[in-house]
């Protein structure tokens, strides 16, 4: 087992990191940004090392200081958490150069994953079911209409290299698809450093369900049954949980399967997500998959009661899957809010500054991850998830009763979140029937917005 641990991140996941090393009696290092000097994460670890100002290039993206840090510290391993520099194949590389064990995949793994036409391809020769459309990259405007024409409309233009819903643009004729190639071409060129771009049939009113994965170096690869992420915000996951109601032990066996001949097929080891789309007919397709741990992995801890971070450390420190596919059990069901520092009647801006109190739920069943406190004071810099409430009941109506009774509890003083949302969202009759999709979110707030107009139509009139 690793001695000492540098956790190349900030902020809940950081905190999560190091909970799991202390509980393996590791040793741990935080690196901070000069905005973060008083976030949770620097309290808590072993050890705290300054890597550099605010921005993320100048700090958590920035490799050379990490290294330094880790160098300095004197570290076996490096966890990358989420975000940032996780599923970065170059920063991987430069850990083994340095002696430093990265808690992840192999950087081959991560490029060929990293790479979603690549990956496609990938998963087309191992007859895994993908999405219809290119074949590699579009090189331009007349090859996209070629290919559009090919499959029919709506298509959905992808960056190669994409990630947290950037660089993904829905077209549904000619005219829409010179715009969106255009656009996604930009967005990609500024978030990943690469215009390149795909185009796939877009699957209308699909779920977005994703199986998670652990796969260690002797070539054992079992899964954990799925996660349902369809409640999102411009590809932005809001509201996650498992089982999927879409889901029945067949369809979940199948996916499950199908997952574990996508690790296979990229030679993956650690922990990893393999993400599909579901239509209403029961089809489903590969869509991506992710080489890290997922924000919503707590929701997988909860049904299954296996700690995704030690098994990510014991893997990457050598160690066996102590468990087979027929010794996983699924208990109950399990549901995540992501508590965002927005305000979802202003459309969702952002909200930073200092929290002045903070009271989180507990009880029975429930759990939040989170690295605020009163008086802490939240950056504008960095991604505004502040919190993540989940709850355990045994069965989807009890565990959404208990994040119910959770989210009235909760109070984050004076800052706006997002909890008055979720709270909506959990109560409508759709989302308690179980009938969702990638679209749920876009619908349910137009429909507000509509009824909230008609009344105040009604008042003036």
């Amino acid at each position: 087992m690793f001695h000492k641990v540098l956790i190349a991140n900030r902020g809940e996941v950081a905190v999560r990191v190091i909970r799991a090393c202390r509980e393996l009696d590791i040793r741990t290092v935080a690196v901070f940004s000069k905005a973060d000097r008083d976030s949770m994460h620097v309290r808590l670890a072993d050890e705290a090392i300054c890597i550099g100002d605010a921005s993320s290039q100048d700090s958590y993206l920035n490799i050379p200081s990490i290294i330094s840090a880790a160098e300095i510290a004197d570290v076996d391993a490096i966890h990358p958490g989420y975000g940032f520099l996780s599923e970065n194949p170059h920063f991987a590389e430069i850990c083994e150069s340095c002696q430093i064990k990265f808690i992840g995949p192999k950087p081959e793994s991560i490029r060929l994953a990293g790479d979603k036409s690549l990956a496609r391809d990938t998963c087309r020769k191992a007859n895994i079911p993908i999405i219809p459309g290119s074949k590699g990259i579009i090189s331009n405007q007349a090859e996209a209409l070629r290919i559009a024409k090919k499959f029919g409309y709506p298509v959905a233009i992808k960056a190669k290299a994409g990630g947290g819903g950037k660089g993904i643009k829905v077209a549904h004729n000619d005219g829409k698809l010179v715009n969106a190639f255009l656009t996604a071409q930009a967005e990609a060129e500024a978030a990943f450093g690469s215009p390149d771009v795909y185009m796939e049939k877009y699957v209308q009113e699909p779920r977005h369900i994703e199986i998670q994965i652990l796969a260690d170096s002797y070539g054992n690869v079992i899964h954990l049954g799925e996660r349902d992420c369809s409640i999102q915000r411009r590809h932005q996951k809001l509201i996650e949980e498992s089982p999927s109601v879409a889901l029945d032990k067949h369809l979940r066996r199948k996916m499950g399967e199908v997952a574990i001949r996508v690790a296979r097929a990229i030679q993956y080891e650690n922990v990893g997500t393999v993400e599909f789309l579901l239509d209403a007919t029961g089809r489903f397709y590969f869509m991506e998959m992710n080489t890290r741990l997922q924000v919503e992995h707590p929701v997988t801890e909860m049904i299954t009661g296996i700690d995704m971070v030690k098994e990510q450390i014991r893997i990457a420190a050598g160690g066996k899957l102590e468990l087979t596919q027929d010794q996983v059990e699924f208990k109950g069901a399990a549901i995540e809010c992501r508590i965002n520092a927005e305000d979802p009647d202003r459309n969702f801006l952002p909200c930073p500054g200092k929290i002045e109190s903070v009271h989180f739920p507990g009880g029975r069943n429930l759990r939040v991850d989170s690295h605020i406190y009163a008086g802490y004071v939240i950056p504008p810099y960095y991604d505004s998830m502040i919190a993540k409430v989940i709850a355990h009941g045994k069965d989807r109506n009890e565990a959404i009763q208990i994040m119910l009774r959770a989210l009235r509890e909760l109070t984050i003083s004076p800052i706006k979140t997002t909890v008055s949302l979720h709270e909506k969202v959990l109560n409508s009759p759709r989302f308690r029937q179980g009938k969702i999709s990638t679209s749920f979110l876009e619908t349910y707030l137009a429909d507000v917005k509509s009824q909230d107009q008609a009344v105040e139509k009604k008042k003036a009139g």
